[in-house]
């Protein structure tokens, strides 16, 4: 049914061969087997083409429905065997202000009050090596290397960058704002005293920023700095963002004329992948996109 699906799905047996791990070959093999059990023709095949069949047509719907249910019987069962002192460890970036992660830890806990959820911050280097070396199961953050096989690198969103700016500084008039106009204003970061230098070399080598940097421990006290006029703050729109306070406007970064965009993702090691972390991503995501 899996193969057949897939071959249908893609609409090339070569396309599902590489989709299932299998050679070319093997999938039709395969799909003849399957065939030759039931007695009946699924695929019609014309030269380097195919159609499904009447009885092809309605094995197709019929498999795709239980094929979902097999799916979810196996995550049932993992999630039952895993209830014992099951936990689930998340990381988010410190700068991080959106408010769907909150609701998905709170939906989560009401679907599965067997499992104790821990929470912290970092900036994006100190949630990399607590998900290295096994602090945290699984962490929210944004994109800055090229995806690694070696971990599930599962895409929530592009998100819009913006600068929150004190209403004193003339710049806030602006519907938008050039990264080139803000090298004139002090940029804050939200970091640790260990990763001030990689935050600064990243914002400022990777993404343009310029000018000098100044640096809070956590978002209240950047914003506080921000409402003091003594720099601004970048910060991605990762959906629902609470108001920024009436001394701060919040402007859109643009570059180069287009607006900068972030990719946000959940990333896991894939050798730890279990029920729980999928369960979370998905319900994370599912908020994320029906805003």
């Amino acid at each position: 049914m899996k193969y057949f699906t897939a071959v249908v799905d893609c609409n090339s047996f070569t396309e599902a061969a590489e989709q299932c791990y299998i050679s070319q070959s093997a999938i039709s093999q395969q799909i003849r087997s399957l065939e030759k059990e039931l007695g009946v023709e699924l695929i019609h095949r014309e030269k380097r083409k195919f159609s499904l069949t009447p009885a092809g047509e309605y094995f197709y719907s019929q498999s795709k429905g239980i094929l979902d249910e097999v799916e979810n019987i196996r995550k049932e069962t993992i999630r039952i065997g895993q209830d014992d002192e099951s936990e689930l460890r998340i990381g988010y970036l410190r700068g991080y202000s959106g408010q769907e992660l909150y609701q998905a830890v709170a939906e989560f806990s009401q679907l599965y009050p067997e499992t104790a959820i821990s929470i912290v911050n970092g900036t994006h280097e100190e949630l990399y090596d607590l998900l290295r070396f096994g602090g945290v199961d699984l962490i929210l953050s944004d994109q800055r290397r090229a995806f690694s096989e070696q971990y599930a690198n599962y895409q929530l969103l592009q998100c819009d960058c913006y600068a929150e700016i004190s209403v004193r500084n003339p710049a806030s008039q602006q519907e938008v704002i050039e990264v080139d106009s803000l090298k004139r204003t002090p940029c804050i970061l939200i970091a640790s005293k260990e990763q001030q230098n990689t935050e600064k070399d990243y914002f400022q080598n990777t993404l343009g920023f310029g000018g000098t940097f100044l640096f809070a421990e956590n978002l209240e006290e950047g914003r506080l700095m921000v409402a003091g006029n003594r720099g601004f703050l970048p910060i991605e729109s990762v959906r629902t963002l609470p108001p920024p306070g009436a001394a701060i406007r919040r402007l859109p970064i643009v570059q180069n004329g287009r607006k900068l965009q972030r990719n946000y993702c959940v990333f896991w090691r894939k050798e730890q992948t279990n029920y729980y972390i999928e369960e979370f991503a998905q319900m994370l995501r599912k908020l994320l996109h029906d805003k």
